[in-house]
């Protein structure tokens, strides 16, 4: 036998050892496994039998409730709570998690710790009008491109609670002129006698500067006139309202006296005021220059059907690309005016007609040359009383 041979049935030899070796471990390990296995099961096997007795009860309580008609009997312990050895600052700060005004009512209806004033605290209000002063001044409620006018705080006359509803719900008539709110709610306008002479509504505490805007207004009956003019001052209005009965933006003796209240914020544009007629759908504007504010027609325009005694009139003011879109019962009509840029807000005008609501919200369309995002936040600003 030569030494190559020697060597190779040396290794053969120590190889197949070394297998050998290698299956006694596995068939250890498994072994072991098989025994872990085993005892899991025994294990599970003893708690459910454990456990099925138990649910078999719940099961059949149902059953014996109905037959016996007894109720088990729960008592129930009462845990309090002293507040008052919490500091009010850190109690206000998980208070403003509660978020709108309604809840925040309801948390100061709790108990006096809540709604009672904090006496012997830097505050000089309850701890709910504490969280509502800092929720309306943080600017939870702003608008992306509007600017919204809100009341002062008064004491004895208005609550930050008050002030904080105010800004969940902005669009608003806050002018009124020939007009009155409906029952009260300022989202609604009527003329101050039943088949009066009629009058002007003005959302000015809603000033649209920037970006794209939507309201929808639900008209029960009659043919009035929406559209969108400049902000102006309210004294300013109120002196313009008791020189003319109907107050009127195409009224061409007060032109020079609606330019004299221009503010910066009005822009380069020359449209200052755009109205739609409802009762034949054709449309007019004004500079407050020129005198020829013809009525004109305008593609998609559509006039009101004798049938038609309720509708909504929806308007969409787009200030990224200076258009003015009138939706019909939220079918769109068409681009009615383009070329506006600068601050806005909504005014209606009534003629005898029946009450008319105003609401914002999402226009019934999607929106494809791409929403603006960028638009400047809104300014928090206190109205003129």
């Amino acid at each position: 036998m030569t030494d190559e041979q020697s060597n190779k049935r040396l290794k053969t030899t120590l190889g197949g050892a070394g297998r050998g070796n290698m299956n006694d471990t596995l068939q250890s390990e498994i072994g072991a496994l098989k025994s872990e296995v085993a005892r899991l099961r025994q294990q599970l096997q003893r708690q459910n039998a454990l456990l099925r007795p138990l649910l078999l009860r719940q099961r059949l309580r149902p059953l014996r409730l109905k037959e016996n008609h007894k109720l088990p009997v729960t008592v129930s312990t009462l845990t309090t709570v002293d507040l008052s050895d919490i500091d009010a600052s850190l109690v206000a700060q998980v208070a403003s998690f509660v978020g709108t005004s309604r809840e925040l009512l309801n948390l100061a209806l709790t108990c006096k710790s809540f709604g009672w004033w904090q006496t012997g605290s830097e505050m000089d209000w309850s701890l709910a009008e504490e969280v509502a002063r800092q929720t309306g001044r943080s600017g939870l409620n702003y608008i992306n491109g509007v600017r919204i006018a809100l009341p002062r705080y008064v004491r004895g006359m208005r609550t930050w609670l008050s002030i904080l509803r105010e800004s969940e719900h902005p669009l608003k008539f806050n002018t009124l002129c020939g007009l009155k709110h409906s029952s009260g709610d300022r989202t609604s306008v009527r003329c101050l006698t039943e088949g009066g002479s009629g009058g002007l509504a003005l959302a000015n505490g809603y000033v649209m500067m920037s970006g794209i805007h939507y309201a929808e207004f639900q008209i029960t009956s009659g043919t009035p006139l929406i559209g969108i003019a400049r902000p102006m001052p309210r004294y300013s209005l109120r002196v313009f309202a008791r020189r003319r009965l109907h107050l009127d933006f195409f009224e061409t003796t007060m032109h020079d006296d609606f330019l004299a209240t221009r503010r910066d914020e009005w822009g380069d544009g020359v449209v200052h005021a755009c109205e739609i007629c409802c009762a034949d759908g054709d449309m007019r504007w004004t500079d407050w220059d020129r005198d020829d504010t013809e009525w004109e027609d305008w593609e998609g325009m559509e006039e009101i059907e004798s049938g038609d005694t309720e509708y909504t009139i929806g308007m969409l003011l787009d200030l990224d690309e200076g258009a003015l879109t009138v939706f019909k019962n939220n079918r769109r009509l068409g681009m009615m005016k383009n070329g506006l840029s600068g601050s806005y807000c909504w005014y209606i005008r009534l003629f005898g007609e029946g009450p008319v609501a105003i609401k914002g919200g999402e226009p019934p369309l999607q929106l494809h040359h791409g929403d603006s995002q960028d638009n400047e936040s809104i300014l928090y600003v206190e109205e003129d009383m």
